[in-house]
């Protein structure tokens, strides 16, 4: 085979690909009713969504009104998350989305924030504040209309530096639904309320 055939048929396969992902990604208007499925229903109008433009940049959807900001769910997996936080949580979420790009792992994330922030140079929330998760498998999410059906909900307070003797939390959950701190004493600590998990079908044989 020629070197310009076979550049032309892995150009052509790249760009097939390329067009698969832009045909399975929602459009801006679904990604934004998928994602504000994680807010409560009162808060919904006036957020702010961030989405995923066909290139798969992180974009911003709608400018909202109200302290929420919401993220669509990240295209390429077969699994389904949705979160909305309040706004005074986005410099240490925009950071850690920035690590991530650069190929830093979690723990490492995790790590290099909380020293920012004890520093001073990574600003957290001076006051309690919300951020509200949604997942689930894939297939809980209808791409013809956006519609969120089931999926597991986790909501997060975050307290920055808070501990258990502060609180009078337990650190691990103690009983369904039934708050408790996690990262107690970091600048990331925050309390779980995880709801009952809805059981995920099985795979086909």
């Amino acid at each position: 085979m020629r070197l310009a055939t076979a550049i032309l048929i892995a150009a052509s396969g790249l760009l097939a690909g390329a067009a698969s992902a832009a045909a399975q990604q929602p459009g801006p208007g679904l990604q934004i009713a998928g994602a504000l499925s994680a807010v409560p229903e009162d808060r919904r109008e006036g957020a702010t969504v961030l989405g995923y433009s066909p290139a798969g940049e992180l974009v911003t959807l709608r400018e909202g009104s109200n302290e929420l900001l919401c993220l669509a769910d990240k295209p390429g997996d077969e699994r389904f998350h949705v979160a909305c936080y309040h706004r005074s949580l986005e410099p240490y979420m925009k950071r850690g989305r920035a690590l991530r790009a650069e190929g830093v792992e979690s723990a490492d994330s995790f790590r290099i924030r909380h020293e920012e922030a004890d520093a001073g140079s990574l600003e957290m929330p001076q006051a309690p504040a919300a951020l509200y998760n949604l997942g689930g498998p894939l297939s809980i999410f209808d791409p013809a209309t956006g519609e969120v059906t089931g999926g597991n909900w986790v909501w997060v307070v975050y307290t920055p530096w808070a501990t258990e003797e502060g609180t009078g939390l337990p650190t691990t959950p103690q009983a369904p639904g039934a708050p408790w701190i996690m990262r107690p004493g970091t600048a990331s600590s925050h309390i779980m309320i995880v709801q009952p998990r809805e059981p995920e079908p099985k795979p086909e044989p």
